[in-house]
């Protein structure tokens, strides 16, 4: 064993690399099941490329004694499954890394240089429990015994997870982790002495999903009941998690043709009187925009979830950016009222695809839910949502003979009326309309329409969401990002141990409140941070709150901010305390 001891004692960064289809995923679920069963809380955050097999894929699982929900560049723990996973995270490694591979399969293109790799026959041990298969349960074996999980649970867990395999698949992975288990133990005595990462009781009852779960869950609780959508990464998560819940929630879930056909669809569902959603990628949306259009038009409510990956055309397909803002803010021809949502935890996932559906329904207008593949692919232990009580707002209205459709009302929203709700006749037209929807070139009917579309973005305005400030106004360093990069930036101002840095976190985008402006007064300094070149938020405070911040940190190589590189940035920015 190497003879440096590990400094770090309460927190723990285990990577997995190696190809697709190696079985990585797999030990992430075994591995993160058994932490939260076990009491420890933990961070999951997954890379990969965009192939089905082959390549170089990573998965990074924190586990610490405190809350955690950010990704760390640091590496305490590396499994590399092939030679090529070491040169993919090669600039990850330092001499505390504890390298655990079969040396053979390492070594077999040549020299690995200074790298200290410590030979665990993984597959050999698996063949003496009943073949090379197992060589994953070997590894879940290493880190339980590390942190010496009770066999107790993690052998129950196992025949849980495996028993539709029969007894002896069982009973050779119990005995594939115990080999592991012996392995962990004597880690911890030789090279993790100090080791001391404590469990915490009050997790047990926490939830563990990723963020594009989170969503969806969301959309349930938001009375989703239509999802229509074209398959594309990183979304495809929130239509399969929807689709496997359509039974149990009466959703009606259609992989459609194409995204035109999905978000067409999806203004069918709400001209029904259901709740549609449609879920895609900036690539998707673009064929999207007609459609959005239509919706504007039409005043039909939509809720939209696009997660953004690095672009122009396919980009990395499988990488994270936050490149789509203003793709969204602009997107469709014409001027109508929307609302951008942008969560950066797991909890607003939830929440703010719950308040999408409402918001939607309420100011009948598209409203979009702004992720990336950081956000939907990640996942952390939380607390799970309290929706007791809850209902789903309704606004239809039952029609009368004399019902219009696009009636002008002081607040610009009109009665939405569905067919056969009444005695009214529900008309909507793609040209420009009448109160009764009928097509009409009348231009004084033409203005009032368009001001009574945009007249609701006022009742949005007064009523959008506060940025959340963590820290005081008056500071050295006003952090100010949006989305995912939440979490990063909370973390490495904590790390920092400055209380002179604060963090201004956005989670609505469009429309900003009317006081946005004021929470940037007290700061001597500003710094905007977003995964993209061109400083997209930094357009929109500019353009709707008169904010100019001329102080940046970008990012837009596919990777997301690790909490080491923000607090980094940070303390550049800050300067040195007085």
């Amino acid at each position: 064993m190497p003879q440096n001891v590990q400094k770090k004692t309460d927190e723990l960064s285990v990577v997995l690399c190696g190809e697709a289809g190696q079985g990585i995923q797999t030990v992430e679920f075994l591995l993160t099941a058994l932490l939260k069963q076990c009491g420890y809380n933990f961070f999951s955050m997954k890379e990969y490329m965009s192939r089905v097999r082959g390549g170089s894929n990573s998965t990074e699982i924190r586990i610490s004694s405190r809350k955690v929900n950010a990704y760390v560049r640091r590496i305490d723990i590396l499994f590399p499954l092939t030679r090529a996973a070491l040169e993919h995270v090669r600039d990850r490694i330092t001499e505390d890394t504890l390298i655990l591979g079969e040396r053979e399969r390492l070594t077999s293109g040549g020299d690995t240089g200074d790298l200290k790799i410590v030979d665990t026959p993984f597959t050999a041990l698996a063949k003496e429990v009943g073949g090379a298969i197992y060589a994953n349960t070997v590894a879940v074996g290493i880190i339980a015994g590390l942190l010496q999980f009770e066999r107790d649970i993690t052998d129950h867990y196992l025949g849980e997870y495996f028993g539709k395999k029969g007894d002896q698949v069982i009973k050779n992975n119990i005995n594939a982790l115990s080999k592991g288990y012996e392995i962990g133990e004597r880690l911890r005595g030789e090279r993790y002495p100090n080791l001391d990462i404590r469990k915490n009781p009050e997790i047990f009852d926490d939830i563990i999903v990723n963020g594009a779960e989170a969503i969806g869950m969301g959309a349930l609780c938001g009375g989703c009941n239509f999802v229509s959508s074209y398959p594309m990464t990183p979304s495809t998560g929130i239509l399969t998690f929807l689709a496997q819940q359509a039974s149990r929630f009466d959703i009606i879930a259609e992989q459609a043709e194409d995204e035109i056909a999905a978000i067409n669809m999806a203004i069918g569902a709400w001209y029904a009187g259901a709740r549609g959603f449609v879920c895609t990628a900036g690539g998707g949306f673009a064929l999207m925009t007609e459609g959005l259009s239509l919706a504007g038009m039409l005043e039909s409510p939509m809720v939209l979830s696009v997660g953004q990956r690095p672009a122009p055309a396919t980009g990395l397909p499988t990488r994270t950016e936050q490149g789509d803002l203003q793709f969204v803010l602009h997107a469709g021809h014409g001027e109508f009222a929307r609302v951008v949502f942008a969560p950066g935890t797991l909890e607003d996932c939830f929440r703010l695809s719950r308040m999408a559906f409402d918001m939607a329904d309420r100011y009948q207008i598209p409203v979009f839910v702004l992720s990336d593949q950081y956000m939907v692919d990640c996942y952390y232990n939380f607390k799970r949502p309290d929706i007791s009580g809850f209902t789903a707002e309704n606004h239809i209205v039952r029609t009368g003979r004399d019902y219009k459709r696009y009636q002008f009302t002081e607040s610009g929203v009109s009665p939405r009326g569905i067919p056969g709700n009444g005695e009214g006749f529900v008309v909507l037209d793609s040209d420009e309309h009448t109160e009764e929807g009928h097509i009409t070139e009348n231009l004084d009917i033409r203005t009032r329409m368009v001001d009574k579309r945009l007249k609701r973005l006022d009742d949005l305005r007064r009523e959008a969401l506060e940025p959340e400030l963590s820290g005081e106004r008056d500071c050295r360093l006003m952090a100010v990002c949006w989305g995912s990069n939440a979490n990063i930036v909370r973390e490495a101002i904590e790390d920092s141990g400055r209380d002179d840095i604060s963090l201004l976190y956005f989670k609505q985008l469009y429309p900003l409140p009317a006081n946005t402006a004021d929470y940037f007064q007290g700061a001597e300094k500003t710094v905007l941070i977003e995964n993209n070149a061109t400083s997209q938020f930094g357009q929109v405070l500019r353009t709707e709150a008169g904010v100019n911040i001329e102080d940046t940190i970008h990012k837009y190589n596919g990777m997301p901010f690790s909490v080491e590189e923000m607090t980094d940035h940070l303390m550049a920015f800050a300067g040195r305390e007085d």
